[in-house]
């Protein structure tokens, strides 16, 4: 009996490389990457100390991954994503701003999730812009699910921040059914998050807002 492939939240698409992107692939991911393992992470012993801990799924480019981790010296981000594009950039951000905090793993995060991270070893959880999958026949493929919820929740602290935003008005209300229903969240808000001051605006994010486009950021505590 031929095995059922697993649904993807994601389509491998590389797009693009620049020369500076694949020469920090090649020569920096072997410094500041983790390898994909089914076995947990001691994330103490990956980043060297005991400081707070924070996953973030999907980075992009790694603009607001870096800039955050700069802003924030005190904590350990763990950063995933599968394209090579936006591993290469993030990367060189952390050469060039000197960033000792920042790992990444370059593979697919629910599965990542399921095998290489600790139940209760995060401190906070960052989904920005997760691909929205805008048809109908799609939306299978949205990463927030009830059932990834509930186990990315186990894999948090009691306290621990799950912050999520998108900017495409029918997921967000999607994301907040779904985290509303997860009966170890709380909101944090009525019902959407003004922006904190944490999550930094991408250029893409400013130009969308000029363009009068609307963010909704949801930001839930576990119990």
């Amino acid at each position: 009996m031929q095995e059922r492939r697993p649904i993807r939240s994601y389509v491998l698409r590389q797009g693009r490389i620049s020369n500076a992107q694949r020469r920090a692939h090649v020569e920096l991911l072997p410094v500041y990457g983790v390898g994909f393992s089914p076995a947990p992470l001691d994330l103490g012993e990956l980043f060297g100390r005991a400081a707070p801990k924070i996953l973030e799924i999907g980075f992009g480019m790694g603009e607001t991954t870096a800039a955050i981790a700069k802003q924030h010296p005190e904590n350990d981000y763990l950063g995933i994503e599968v394209h090579t594009p936006g591993v290469g950039s993030l990367l060189a951000r952390i050469a060039e701003l000197r960033l000792e905090n920042v790992r990444i793993i370059q593979h697919d995060a629910v599965e990542v999730l399921r095998t290489m991270i600790a139940p209760a070893a995060l401190d906070g959880v960052h989904v920005f812009f997760p691909d929205p999958w805008p048809k109908k026949r799609h939306h299978k493929r949205r990463l927030i699910q009830p059932p990834f919820v509930a186990q990315l929740v186990s894999k948090m602290k009691s306290g621990a921040v799950l912050h999520a935003c998108t900017d495409w008005e029918e997921y967000a209300r999607q994301m907040l059914d779904v985290l509303s229903a997860e009966p170890v969240l709380t909101n944090t808000a009525f019902d959407y998050a003004d922006r904190p001051e944490t999550r930094p605006q991408t250029k893409f994010e400013r130009r969308g807002l000029a363009l009068g486009h609307r963010v909704w950021d949801l930001v839930f505590r576990k119990t």
